[in-house]
């Protein structure tokens, strides 16, 4: 296997870049059929995310809220994977720490 046939990445790394970037979500790899990126929102804050085109998980790496997916609710958490498909009106809410996720979109995003 060739070297760009795979990458390696630190997550501690990634979510340092992203907070360093000021924004909320920092894409970190993208290719045809995958995206991955950080998405963080401070406690007490408003998810503002609009459906998207693409399947999607979220691995809850730090941070707990309730998500809300086409009118369902659950709490979250470390440790918390999320399947989200195309489409699905979805946010996070209630949000009492600080929320630190990991983000896989099918299809590059």
């Amino acid at each position: 296997m060739a070297d760009r046939d795979w990458k390696s990445f630190d997550l501690d790394q990634e979510i340092r870049a992203q907070r360093m970037s000021g924004r909320p979500y920092r894409e970190f790899l993208r290719v045809p059929e995958l995206s991955c990126g950080i998405y963080s929102l401070p406690a007490g804050s408003k998810d503002m995310q609009a459906p998207h085109d693409e399947d999607e998980v979220y691995y809850v790496v730090s941070g707990r809220a309730r998500m809300e997916v086409d009118g369902e609710q659950r709490a979250i958490g470390p440790g918390s994977i999320l399947y989200v498909r195309a489409t699905s009106e979805h946010s996070f809410f209630e949000i009492e720490e600080e929320l630190t996720l990991l983000v896989f979109f099918a299809s590059g995003g």
